[in-house]
């Protein structure tokens, strides 16, 4: 699942010989999930209030029918936010143990790149791709 952020966090730029995963990296990437965190927080609240306000109850079936539609579909995705809300705070505790940036598998780093467009990976690109692979191997 992609992870959405607001871009308001430009990009870190290592410096050359800049260690990987020293304190300002940290740092950047804790603002970033928290960044993404808050943002998708205030998206839940927002749906928990206009589900509030739109809980009118219709008589025609059809536009019953097709708020209950829309309210499933709002709840799906929330659920989905809530989920990653949760893998962020998983991520923010590898931060603080010092495990954030290194590949579940085979304990490489994971790239400064890659964390930039994914701060929830858990696997380096090979380990990934690898997965993936393997994913199709099984669906076939």
């Amino acid at each position: 699942m992609p992870v959405q952020t607001n871009k308001t966090t430009t990009p870190y730029k290592a410096k050359k010989g800049e260690e990987y995963m020293n304190s300002k990296q940290l740092e950047h990437f804790r603002g970033m999930l928290n960044e993404i965190k808050l943002g998708l927080s205030q998206d839940i609240d927002r749906t928990v209030h206009t589900m509030q306000d739109e809980a009118t109850v219709f008589a025609d079936p059809n536009d019953r029918a097709s708020q209950e539609s829309d309210m499933s579909l709002e709840l799906r995705n929330r659920d989905r936010e809530r989920k990653l809300i949760k893998n962020i705070d998983k991520m923010l505790a590898r931060i603080d143990e010092g495990d954030y940036g290194f590949c579940d598998k085979c304990g490489v780093e994971i790239g400064l790149n890659r964390l930039e467009a994914r701060p929830t990976a858990t696997l380096c690109i090979d380990c990934k791709t690898l997965d993936e692979i393997r994913e199709r191997q099984v669906a076939k």
